[in-house]
């Protein structure tokens, strides 16, 4: 399992998270998502740490608490949802409905 760190500040690097959650315990990921186009961490990252027990204490110890001038949000990271392969859901496509234009139509 994985613990899920937000309202990060921006200027954090891998290495400050794991210095800040080794207080806790053996640290053994870091994952800091960056934006694909400037490069800079996106305000998240997630922390693997060798035992369920070390990640509880992070968790009770740093949610909620002051960090690089931002108020942390830590707790257990969910799985990942399954995103569907169609792009934008549904729509309202017209398709060929004759809905449209059609003149002088009535029924009798």
């Amino acid at each position: 399992m994985s613990i899920y760190i937000g309202n990060l500040s921006y200027q954090v690097t891998e290495e400050d998270l794991k210095l800040a959650f080794a207080e806790y315990g053996k640290v053994s990921r870091v994952q800091l998502p960056t934006d694909r186009e400037t490069g800079r961490p996106r305000g998240f990252a997630f922390v693997e740490m060798e035992t369920e027990a070390q990640e509880t204490a992070a968790i009770e110890a740093l949610d909620g608490a002051e960090w690089m001038g931002r108020d942390l949000k830590v707790n257990k990271a969910k799985p990942r949802e399954e995103r569907s392969s169609s792009r934008g859901g549904g729509g309202g496509g017209w398709g060929n409905n004759n809905r449209g234009g059609g003149g002088n139509r009535r029924s009798y």
